[in-house]
């Protein structure tokens, strides 16, 4: 997703409606010599400026445009049947890691990382944007998508990443993003060109800025030469006409271009805001729910893909298999903060949540995005053990847990810096204020300011670390079949002590998570006439029988702000 500075946080998105129009043809190195840089903000990002419209020009011919078809070739998936319901890592490559001592993370660093990811039990990667894009940041103003940002590597890079993944039983979706592209991109540079360019409907135009709309604050509709093009995110980033067969079977060959190469699926960005019917109807309208349906059949045309879309002001909806199949739950986010924080009602909410929404949501404590909030160390104001019960309810609970790159230390916010650019600063390997174990050269951007103390390298020998306890969790997650895809019920709060169970089959697990500040004996029912209880995470001092009551119940003492994780066997 995209904000634009000084715009509301609530995401959403803009309107479409496509009309012919006249302008002078212009040169290509005009529009990139004026383009203004993306200000690092959102999944977009925008300057809340517009750069003035290019001149006209007579100067060299327009980009040729590639729009060519791709046929399906499927060549199945070596990843176990359910790789996609275990943990994701949100990867940003540029600020994960360095290989060659520019400053910048790219996809051979990411690859030197694969035994760590592996080791900590993740099954799946979200790499934020990846294609060539005008800002070369954060990706989402798109000016190839069928090619890897120059300075994260090439298509051999990727493909290499694909088989390294794969080896280790790790699979990796892409971000893309189909709203809009850059203003870069040859499409555009030929639609803004004159009203009769045969490319001109693959955007969203009107002949002048029409009256009565605002996205976000502002007018989404930027004005140029020859007429007044949709951009709510930034005038650099146009949207594009997806009422167009043409613009539509396009995208799904894109997405058959990375299919075919072995991406396992993709992240869709902003698709609250694909089609606009009017200046009162540019978000969630129905239509995107069908455009989307048709994407995931593309997608689940092939072996073993998988899907995830972002809509954070309709995420159940876009859940739904006549949608997304998959939606980020950005309304379960702040529950799951407040609960580890010991509101009650948030730990109701919680359950409440668990208890009725689909299986596969995608769920998260904090992302790229401000508007999402802030990393959730500066969330929990850097306490530790409400960090760790935050990360328990999470990991526990049913659906698709997604952990924001850096939240497994304690990854804060960048030194200095504000806006999403603080949310996306380098990953802390080490303890080195100047590197952080990124690079061996300069930081493109400023590390974060905790890096001193909350890294990899300390945490890694420390038994007790924020590090090893999310490694202790994926890795029972990633184990027991009970916690990635089973049945949730029992559940239930008692004072301070939330608890549900799951079950998939014949295995069950109890879940047991205490968030107040001393130990609490809570009843549990509903375990099964004498089932035996075996500890699979148990805190010192929790205190259990062996095995349940003929009637199935059992009373346990929880330690104070701690989880406890028993395995229910039937005799």
């Amino acid at each position: 997703m995209k904000t634009a500075p000084g715009a509301p946080t609530t995401p959403t998105c803009k309107p479409r409606t496509s009309r012919p129009f006249t302008a002078a043809p212009w040169s290509l190195a005009v529009a990139l010599a004026l383009a203004l840089p993306l200000s690092a903000c959102g999944g977009g990002g925008g300057s809340g400026v517009d750069t003035p419209a290019p001149p006209p020009a007579t100067g060299p011919a327009l980009p040729a445009v590639d729009v060519s078809t791709v046929a399906a070739q499927d060549t199945g998936s070596p990843l176990a049947a359910d790789w996609h319901r275990g943990a994701f890592m949100q990867i940003f490559v540029r600020s994960y890691q360095d290989s060659d001592g520019d400053g910048k993370g790219d996809l051979q660093g990411l690859i030197s990382r694969l035994d760590y990811l592996k080791d900590l039990g993740v099954t799946g990667l979200w790499l934020m944007p990846v294609a060539r894009s005008q800002d070369h940041d954060h990706g989402y103003a798109v000016t190839d998508y069928r090619n890897i940002e120059a300075d994260y590597g090439s298509l051999a890079d990727m493909d290499a990443l694909i088989t390294q993944a794969h080896a280790r039983g790790i699979g990796v979706v892409l971000d893309y993003v189909m709203n809009h592209s850059a203003a870069q991109h040859p499409l555009f540079a030929n639609a803004s060109s004159a009203r009769t360019n045969a490319w001109r409907d693959w955007y969203v135009w009107q002949d002048s800025v029409p009256a009565g709309w605002s996205v976000w604050g502002g007018n989404p509709w930027r004005p140029q030469a020859t007429g007044a093009y949709y951009a709510p995110f930034w005038d650099q980033m146009p949207d594009f006409n997806l009422r167009s067969a043409a613009v539509e079977n396009w995208h799904a060959s894109n997405l058959r271009f990375w299919l075919n190469r072995g991406v396992d699926g993709f992240r869709f960005d902003a698709v609250g805001v694909l089609i606009e019917n009017g200046p009162d109807a540019w978000n969630n309208q129905p239509e995107n729910k069908a455009l989307m349906n048709r994407m995931q059949a593309v997608v689940q045309s092939y072996t073993r893909r998988t899907m995830v879309c972002e809509a954070p002001d309709d995420p159940l909806g876009f859940a739904a298999s006549t949608g997304c199949g998959n939606a980020f739950a950005f309304d379960l986010a702040p529950k799951l903060l407040n609960a580890a924080r010991g509101n009650t009602t948030a730990m109701q909410a919680v359950l409440d949540y668990a208890s009725s929404a689909p299986a596969g949501m995608a769920t998260f404590l904090s992302n790229h995005d401000g508007f999402a909030g802030s990393r959730v160390w500066q969330q929990l104001g850097g306490n530790v053990p409400q960090y760790k019960l935050a990360a328990a309810i999470h990991l526990m609970l049913p659906g698709t847990p997604y952990v924001y790159y850096g939240e497994e230390i304690g990854l804060g916010l960048g030194q200095g810096l504000s806006g999403d650019a603080a949310l996306r600063s380098p990953m802390s390997w080490t303890a080195d204020t100047s590197r952080g174990g990124f690079t061996t050269g300069q930081p493109y951007r400023a590390l974060a300011a905790n890096v001193a103390s909350q890294n990899v390298a300390a945490q890694t020998a420390d038994s007790q670390s924020l590090l090893n306890h999310y490694k202790a969790l994926l890795n029972l997650r990633k184990d027991r079949a009970s916690l990635r895809t089973g049945a949730f019920g029992n559940a239930l709060v008692s004072g301070n002590v939330m608890q549900w169970q799951r079950t998939q089959g014949t295995e069950r697990s109890l879940v047991l998570i205490n968030t107040g500040t001393s130990a609490s004996t809570v009843s549990v029912a509903g375990l099964g006439a004498n089932a035996v209880l075996t500890a699979l995470q148990n805190p010192a001092g929790a205190s259990m029988p062996a095995t349940a009551s003929a009637s199935g119940t059992a009373s346990i003492t929880v330690p104070a702000q701690s989880l406890l994780l028993l395995d229910v066997a039937q005799p």
